[in-house]
């Protein structure tokens, strides 16, 4: 079982966190029938035990199951061994984004490289689909080396879906970010478009 992006993901964790937390009620249930028998026996018996195995088990299973089944875990792991199909770099300053592309056009199944740099603030980089769930986010923290020359932080990412994607800072750098009435002045509309893609959309 592989993920191809974090929606998948959440979907199975959903189902599998769902039937896990049930049979965890049904603990509870379990000593509340008990307890509310008169002639009540101890619960605490080798099918209880056994069940109880089961449940942890279950729990640690899980995740070991599903840690190398997402891409990106395994892809940021052994990074230095990719060769990303393309690097697009930009930079922040005054919470306004500085040398950024119009737009992005990412063919399927390419492997991105993004190399954001800050010149003051922590911020952040992310990508949301057109229904505002998260694609993927990093921080962009501010810094410079010896030379003066800001520090990258960047992050790879394959795409493996269709679709049209916002960017904004997805870390609080001040009230600077926002107009008064709210509206998110660092949000890029439709700044990521992936194409080529059979899975249709990344919804």
């Amino acid at each position: 079982m592989t993920f191809t992006n974090s929606l998948e993901l959440l979907a199975f964790h959903e189902t599998a966190y769902t039937i896990y937390a049930a049979m965890i009620i049904s603990v509870v249930a379990w000593f509340g029938y008990n307890l509310s028998r008169e002639n009540a026996k101890s619960v605490f018996r080798i099918p209880f035990y056994t069940y109880m195995a089961f449940l942890v088990a279950g729990g640690v299973g899980h995740h070991i199951f599903t840690y190398n089944a997402i891409p990106w875990v395994s892809e940021d792991m052994t990074r230095h061994d990719i060769k990303p199909d393309a690097t697009y770099t930009f930079e922040i300053a005054k919470h306004k984004w500085v040398g950024l592309p119009k737009k992005i056009t990412i063919q399927c199944n390419q492997t991105i490289e993004f190399n954001v740099k800050s010149h003051d603030l922590v911020y952040g980089f992310g990508l949301f689909r057109q229904d505002g769930t998260l694609v993927t986010q990093m921080q962009v923290n501010p810094g410079t080396d010896v030379n003066g020359i800001l520090d990258s932080n960047d992050m790879l990412w394959t795409f493996n879906h269709n679709g049209v994607f916002d960017m904004t800072s997805t870390e609080y750098s001040g009230p600077a970010q926002y107009s008064e009435d709210g509206k998110d002045l660092m949000l890029v509309k439709n700044f990521v478009e992936v194409v080529g893609c059979d899975k249709g959309d990344a919804k």
